[in-house]
C-alpha cells in the first residue's frame, strides 16, 4: 500500500430487533450507530430483525434482506436484541445471524437489555463481546464501547 493512503475502514452491520414499543428496531439501530460514530467507527449498515411475533421463519426473512451479502461486506456484525435467553433464542433471527456470522468468519458482537445465557451457550454462539444496555443512552454508550473494538 502506498504511503499516505489511509486504510480502508469497512463498516459494521447492525442487526436490530425492537426492544420495546417505544424502542423499535430503527431507534435501537440509530442509538447504536450514534455511539459507533461518536467512538470513531464508520457509519454502520443496519438491518431490522423481525419482532418476536414475526420471528418464525427467520432464515427466509434474512435471505430476503440480503443479510449474507451485507454481512460479508462488513467488518463485524452487532446483534441488538431485548433478551439473550435460551427460550427466546432457538430458531430466532438473532440466532440465525450469529450462526451465519460464525460460519462466514465474521466477528459477531451482541447488545441486549437482558442476558440470561450461561457461559456455555454464549460460547456456542461465538459472540466476541456481550454488552448489557437498556434505553437510548445506554445503547449509545454500548456503541461507543464497540467502536473501540470492532
Amino acid at each position: 500500500m502506498p504511503a499516505g493512503n489511509p486504510p480502508i475502514r469497512r463498516h459494521a452491520l447492525l442487526a436490530c430487533k425492537p426492544f420495546s414499543a417505544r424502542a423499535d428496531a430503527g431507534r435501537v439501530a440509530a442509538a447504536l450507530a450514534a455511539g459507533l460514530v461518536a467512538g470513531g467507527a464508520p457509519a454502520p449498515d443496519a438491518v431490522e430483525l423481525p419482532g418476536d411475533a414475526e420471528d418464525r421463519d427467520a432464515a427466509a426473512l434474512l435471505a430476503g434482506a440480503g443479510l449474507h451479502e451485507r454481512m460479508l461486506a462488513s467488518r463485524a456484525v452487532i446483534v441488538a436484541v431485548p433478551a439473550l435467553a435460551e427460550d427466546t433464542l432457538a430458531g430466532s433471527a438473532a440466532f440465525e445471524v450469529a450462526t451465519l456470522a460464525r460460519q462466514s468468519g465474521v466477528p459477531c458482537y451482541a447488545v441486549a437489555a437482558k442476558v440470561a445465557l450461561n457461559e456455555f451457550d454464549l460460547r456456542i454462539l461465538d459472540l466476541q463481546v456481550v454488552i448489557r444496555a437498556r434505553g437510548e443512552a445506554a445503547l449509545r454508550r454500548a456503541g461507543e464501547q464497540l467502536a473501540a473494538i470492532v
